[in-house]
């Protein structure tokens, strides 16, 4: 029998609660490779997925947990032997399938990547799904010509758990970085990640009649979405690109083609879910020798499975700062 932090939901009131208990190794979902899971993290999936489910739980009892790293226990494939150290992000783990908020799991062993050398397991999630979409996010932009020196690059939502693992890459790697953030209070945290500027989330979230503002960013990592996207578009120097990475203002985006054919401007989609595997090792590599582990400790807030209902809603009312890692043996 092992902890597990399990979410059931009341067939006639349709609410959910969430509640740690123990359960045995037969009730783990099918899979090749069974991991004895160390440390996971949260991220705004699961604060959904700890709630009400936002759409993306199909079946319940369900344990969240989108990222976890730990020790493979017992494997059918030839990939991955006991003692391996594995991390696992994305694949739908978490939402539709039983995920890390537990100290056993089971998945296939083509969703899992060897620990990257550099890395324990602990580092591991406090880079999650949050880092690793930063990393990726980028990749996209340097791929489409983004360099040191170009100009600053603009990190929204820059205190959240993808923008503090930006902000702290793009220093790392000699860029200027402009942090928006509608919280004062965390400006001396954006500094001490290698921001250069603050810039007040009320100065950039709002949308304008004209397509195009005065060049400013030599490239973004948008997390808002919505109308601050928008603007952002037309704030672009010529030819810059802005990785799309999520919508916490609002899927919709009131704005218009000119950014686009005017400036050469590029929007970027970023996925983390499903990366193909070689991507994957790409980005795990580059964060293992790219981001400073200092300021990534910086960013931790420990906790435990009991911590999760209380640590889900906050995530979802955007109270949490940098990342939390979670001790599932604590």
């Amino acid at each position: 029998m092992f902890d597990a932090l399990m979410v059931t939901k009341d067939e006639e009131s349709g609410k959910t609660s969430a509640a740690v208990t123990q359960i045995g190794l037969d009730r783990l979902p099918e899979g090749e490779v069974t991991v004895a899971v160390e440390y996971s993290t949260v991220n705004y999936k699961d604060g959904l997925c700890l709630g009400s489910g936002g759409g993306l739980v199909r079946n319940y009892p369900h344990i969240p947990g989108i990222d976890f790293a730990g020790t493979v226990e017992a494997s059918d494939d030839d990939r991955y032997t006991p003692g391996d150290k594995v991390v696992l992000t994305g694949w739908r783990v978490g939402e539709a399938h039983w995920g890390g908020y537990a100290q056993k799991a089971r998945v296939k062993a083509d969703w899992l990547v060897p620990l990257p050398e550099g890395l324990d397991t602990r580092q591991a999630m406090a880079v999650g799904t949050a880092g690793f979409t930063a990393m990726l996010a980028i990749m996209a932009l340097e791929d489409h010509g983004l360099k040191a020196g170009n100009g600053p690059v603009l990190v929204t939502g820059a205190a959240g758990g993808v923008g503090s693992v930006a902000v702290a890459l793009l220093a790392a790697l000699g860029h200027e970085v402009a942090a928006v953030t509608g919280r004062p209070e965390t400006e001396d945290y954006l500094r001490s990640l290698g921001a250069t500027q603050i810039v007040p989330r009320t100065e950039i979230n709002a949308t304008v009649k004209r397509p195009l503002e005065a060049e400013a960013w030599a490239g973004c990592i948008d997390a808002v979405g919505g109308e601050m996207l928008a603007r952002v578009l037309g704030q672009m120097k010529y030819g810059a690109s802005v990785s799309a990475v999520g919508l916490a203002g609002g899927a919709n985006l009131p704005a218009t083609v000119i950014p686009f054919l005017l400036r050469g401007v590029n929007l970027l989609g970023i996925d983390s879910v499903m990366q193909p595997y070689d991507n994957r090792l790409r980005a795990w590599k580059r964060l293992a020798s790219d981001l400073p582990m200092d300021k990534l400790e910086s960013m931790v807030q420990p906790a435990t499975l009991k911590d999760l209902p209380q640590l889900g809603k906050d995530i979802l009312d955007g109270q949490v700062k940098g990342r939390v890692v979670v001790d599932v043996n604590g």
